[in-house]
């Protein structure tokens, strides 16, 4: 099938790349011509593990460019996957799914399934066709009659195992009141679905994973289940730091009550992992957007609310702790490990550690700060931060006061911990994720400490 992905960010160009190794042609389009040149050339403008492997595999049926016009014309498929930041009051901000809409109605050419890739609030659907048939009309100097249907096919890609996720999902959801629409994605995905396409030599089909379920859906259903599922991981994270404050009080091993709490078949391990909590483009978004959407209805989320909240509070809890520990933070050297929200990606998207490390420097701390990929984003993206970027473990341990672990980066589990003691003023380590042995860190010569 002719696909066309209109946006080249974490979920477009995952979609693009894996749609197009399992056969489709597809045209990815995005108005940055620089990020476009970059990936004609087979680099990617982000870091997601195998992501320019799969492009290069993918490359005979994969074109970029700037222009609308040679993507959409002729496409079966056209995926919105653009950009749909938080607004100050929470609900997101859509100017560039209109815009992607627009430029769409200008150039649709015979019957096309307009798809929201893109997480938009319910009823998004009805707004873009509407968008779409205004924009049609203007341009083709007739009312659409049937050239066109919206159609929602929600992503749950997790930044860091994107291809995996796109190639061996739990399950495909796709949403619309136009039937045709819901059988022209049906043959699109049929390959993921029956997984009868052969698998990347990277990335091998994991054993017992057979037919994927397609839930079809109308359109304000499939919309819901998006941020129904966030909205529910988010709540597991933040459960389990509340349960870890309560642990820390009454001298309870959080590790071993998420272990015992999670292998209990109705609940789940995943998730339960205690820390400094989510970050990243999707649970702070969509919760709040969730919120938002229910305010327009006068209905209160508060459940919501105070996974939000704990949310909060787990960063408020590294400089506490470390108060707690060091009493005065003024000229403190501190190390924090970790600059992005979770391993195996560069995304700086609320990320934890931008909150703390602002929090330590408001208090007059001597930051320094270490990832072992997102470095070059930062500076580029959040140049305040930018002087107190470390290029070695050397510069982050010197004659610091403590170190802090908030990205459970593999390279930090890996890292000779003893080769660097000696060089900090006072050896401690706050182990802001819970992924660091106690015992070794003491054999290692640190004082350990763990996010409580």
């Amino acid at each position: 099938m002719k696909v066309c992905v209109i946006g080249t960010g974490y979920v477009g160009l995952t979609t693009g790349a894996c749609l197009a190794f399992i056969g489709h042609d597809v045209t990815c389009v995005d108005l940055d011509g620089a990020k476009v040149e970059l990936l004609r050339m087979g680099r990617s403008p982000i870091y997601e593990p195998h992501l320019e492997e799969l492009l290069a595999l993918a490359a005979s049926r994969l074109t970029f460019t700037t222009d609308y016009a040679q993507g959409v014309s002729g496409a079966e498929v056209v995926f919105v996957a653009v950009q749909t930041p938080s607004q100050p009051d929470g609900s997101p901000d859509l100017r560039y799914v209109q815009a992607a809409a627009e430029g769409i109605g200008r150039v649709i050419d015979g019957f096309t399934v307009v798809v929201n890739k893109s997480t938009v609030p319910i009823g998004s659907g009805n707004w873009v066709e509407a968008i779409l048939r205004e924009s049609f009309q203007q341009h083709h100097g007739r009312r659409p009659d049937g050239d066109f249907a919206v159609a929602s096919n929600p992503e749950f890609l997790r930044e860091g195992s994107a291809i995996y996720d796109s190639l061996y999902p739990d399950r495909v959801v796709v949403g619309s009141d136009n039937p045709r629409s819901l059988e022209t994605l049906n043959r699109l995905y049929r390959p993921v679905l029956d997984q009868s396409f052969t698998p990347p030599t990277f990335l091998n089909r994991p054993e017992g994973v057979g037919a994927v379920p397609l839930i079809s859906t109308d359109l304000a259903s499939a919309e819901l289940i998006k941020y129904a599922a966030n909205a529910f991981l988010a709540l597991k994270i933040s459960y389990i730091n509340e349960i870890g404050q309560l642990a820390n009080k009454v001298g309870a091993d959080i590790i071993q009550v998420a272990r015992g709490t999670g292998l209990d078949s109705r609940i789940g391990p995943r998730f339960l992992e205690p820390g400094v909590g989510w970050g990243g483009s999707c649970f702070g978004k969509d919760t709040a957007a969730l919120v938002a959407t229910a305010a327009d209805y006068n209905l209160p989320m508060p459940i919501v609310e105070a996974a939000r909240q704990v949310n909060r509070r787990q960063r408020d809890l590294v400089v506490e702790n470390l108060l707690a520990e060091l009493r005065i933070l003024k000229g403190r050297r501190i190390g924090l490990l970790g600059l992005a929200f979770k391993p195996n990606t560069d995304d700086l998207r609320d990320a934890p550690t931008l909150d703390i490390a602002r929090r330590l420097i408001e208090h007059g701390a001597r930051v320094r700060l270490h990832d072992p990929v997102a470095m070059h984003r930062c500076r580029r993206e959040q140049p305040d931060l930018a002087p107190f970027l470390c290029d070695t473990f050397e510069e982050v341990f010197s004659d610091s006061d403590t170190v802090v672990l908030l990205t459970a980066w593999s390279q930090y589990l890996e890292l000779d911990w003893s080769k660097y003691a000696g060089l900090m003023g006072t050896p401690i380590v706050l182990d802001g994720r819970h992924v660091l042995d106690p015992n070794r860190m003491a054999a290692a010569g640190y004082r350990y400490l763990s996010l409580a």
